[in-house]
C-alpha cells in the first residue's frame, strides 16, 4: 500500500484525484469511488480521470464533520 502523509491542505494540488481523496480520508479505493459516485460533492471527468476541486472537497468534508458529530 502506498500511503502518502499529508501534513497540510497547502501541500495538495488545487485539483484532487481519486488517490488524493483516498489518502486524505484514509479509506480504501472502493470506498473512495463509492463516495465520489454518491454525488455528495461536485466532480468532473477528464477522459477517464475523476477530478475534484480541493476547495469543494474540503468544504464538503468540513460540513460532513459538523453534521456527523
Amino acid at each position: 500500500m502506498n500511503n502518502v502523509i499529508i501534513r497540510s491542505k497547502d501541500e495538495l494540488p488545487l485539483v484532487l484525484d481519486v488517490k488524493d481523496i483516498k489518502n486524505i480520508l484514509g479509506i480504501g479505493i472502493n470506498q473512495t469511488y463509492e463516495l465520489i459516485n454518491s454525488n455528495q460533492f461536485h466532480y468532473v471527468k477528464v477522459g477517464k480521470r475523476i477530478k475534484v476541486s480541493k476547495n469543494e472537497f474540503f468544504k464538503w468534508l468540513e460540513n460532513e464533520t459538523k453534521t456527523t458529530y
